[in-house]
């Protein structure tokens, strides 16, 4: 059986983490779901890539951080904040494709 993150975690944001780059942050409730989660290999710079249309390259960190239940990743944005191209400036509307990652359960 799977469930997605959307159903997994308790807290699944963007955030501006400066004009160049922005900050996923997906955090779960409790120890035993980040465990099963962490151990699926669902969350890698190249899963997290394909998500959001970049290259590996331009996935600048990805981790999970145990104390506090969290995977983090931060990645290149494709204009900086702020540019006439930007439709986001603020970052906060680009956590979507993380929903939908599915995890065995």
């Amino acid at each position: 059986m799977q469930k997605t993150l959307r159903e997994l975690a308790r807290i699944v944001r963007s955030k501006n983490s400066g004009p160049f780059e922005i900050t996923l942050d997906v955090v779960f409730a409790d120890e035993s779901t980040y465990r099963r989660v962490k151990a699926s290999g669902v969350l890698t710079p190249d899963r997290i890539a394909a998500l959001y249309r970049l290259t590996p390259a331009q996935v600048l960190n990805c981790e999970f951080f145990d104390p506090a239940l969290a995977f983090k990743a931060t990645i290149a944005r494709t204009v900086s904040s702020g540019s006439p191209a930007e439709t986001d400036t603020y970052g906060g509307q680009q956590a979507a494709p993380l929903l939908s990652v599915a995890v065995e359960v």
